[in-house]
């Protein structure tokens, strides 16, 4: 151990090599470590303060967006139902969200269900609802339950194996016409 190595009471410091054990005085040298050290932690510091500010920024947006998909659904269904679920597209990120709600009156999921897919910015208080879907009651909102397409929601993607087919077949021709 060196000189300016304090002894540990008990022990303490024993395990950590001589340049982490605590010391009475500073070695002597240019102070080029100490100034490096603190320009690190005052990055770091910064760095985090960015990213918190960022997050709470990036939330306080999706609240808002989130707000007004509820106020659009409302106004596109003329219901004021508070049971209104909204998702949001958390792998893609984007501002695509879904709102559904019960068509009539009645618990969450127990009747038949209208989504409505949300697109864009919040202007007035409100989104664009660029198409959507039915559901049946007591289903979760999967492609393979989605009839009724409407709007930018026909793909096969977005609505199941019935748009698949209503795809593929001519306007007008039903898929019996062919048999």
């Amino acid at each position: 151990m060196s000189d300016a190595v304090t002894p540990a009471e008990g022990g303490r410091f024993d395990r950590l090599p001589a340049w982490l054990a605590p010391r009475d005085v500073e070695l002597r040298g240019t102070g080029r470590r100490q100034l490096v050290e603190v320009t690190l932690l005052i990055l770091a510091g910064l760095l985090l303060a960015i990213a918190t500010v960022n997050d709470v920024v990036e939330q306080t947006h999706v609240n808002h967006r989130l707000n007004a998909d509820l106020r659009t659904w409302r106004a596109y269904t003329g219901h004021d139902y508070k049971n209104v679920s909204t998702e949001q597209d958390l792998y893609g990120h984007t501002t695509k969200d879904v709102v559904c709600g019960n068509t009539t009156p009645g618990p969450p999921k127990e009747r038949i269900q209208l989504c409505l897919q949300m697109t864009g910015p919040v202007i007035h208080g409100r989104r664009a609802a660029r198409g959507g879907w039915y559901l049946p009651p007591r289903v979760e909102d999967a492609p393979a339950f989605r009839y009724g397409c409407f709007g930018t929601a026909t793909p096969a993607q977005f609505c199941g194996k019935a748009a698949t087919g209503a795809a593929e077949s001519p306007e007008g021709a039903s898929p019996e016409a062919g048999q």
